[in-house]
């Protein structure tokens, strides 16, 4: 099972949702766009996103009737609607119809993106890892290297805690490009080795004598 989250984002304006696929998949979550409410409910169906971007004025269907349809489906999955409306009376509407969280547009990516990791750890259960000095809360959504705490992107948290889950064995690249990147196709693994220089470099982990050791031409052991 892939530790990528992956989003639903059902909103009708090109340039809002390309713009928000792009940065999204930059943050390492996979993205599904549906234009209209009838193809959101759709899809929400046959691919059981971690989190729904709900715009509220949509063809076909309301944002409104798309989320009471969905939470007649389902009731965990977080919605957070994307919307112009701002009154209390509309917030409210909202909130009874089943969303979890308001961003207004024009919004900042970056609190859309804190947002959203928010709502995801609000779904996991309280879990510390540990490797050596670093201690590891997906559901906080935190990671620290003694007293410090580090920022990590959500594709490197999914690799560090992949490697952390997996202690004390070896993870090749094969392996690493399928559960953390969702890729089981053939593809060049090389894109690991960016991503774990900048975990490293993060961390404070030597390349040769740290916690995560490379096992040249085969992939990576985490042990401590």
């Amino acid at each position: 099972m892939s530790n990528r989250m992956n989003i639903l984002v059902i909103e009708d304006e090109p340039g809002i949702y390309e713009f928000l696929k792009e940065g999204l998949e930059e943050e390492g979550y996979g993205v599904t766009i549906a234009p209209d409410g009838r193809q959101g409910i759709e899809k929400f169906r046959r691919s059981k996103p971690d989190l729904i971007l709900l715009d509220w004025m949509l063809p076909e269907m309301s944002g409104i009737d798309v989320c009471k349809e969905i939470r007649r489906i389902d009731k965990e999955t977080p919605v957070l609607f994307l919307t112009a409306k701002d009154r209390v009376k509309e917030t409210v509407e909202g909130l009874r119809a089943g969303a979890n969280d308001y961003v207004k547009k024009p919004f900042s990516f970056e609190e859309l993106v804190e947002r959203i990791k928010i709502h995801f750890r609000n779904r996991h259960e309280d879990e510390i890892l540990t490797l050596g000095d670093i201690s590891f809360n997906k559901s906080a959504y935190q990671v620290f290297n003694g007293n410090a705490e580090i920022s990590l992107t959500q594709r490197e948290f999914c690799l560090l805690e992949f490697l952390i889950r997996n202690k004390g064995r070896i993870c090749t690249r094969d392996e690493i490009i399928n559960k953390v990147w969702n890729i089981d196709f053939e593809y060049d693994t090389g894109v690991i080795d960016v991503f774990m220089n900048s975990l490293r470099k993060k961390l404070g982990i030597d390349k040769e004598n740290g916690v995560i050791k490379t096992v040249r031409g085969v992939g990576y052991i985490a042990n401590g």
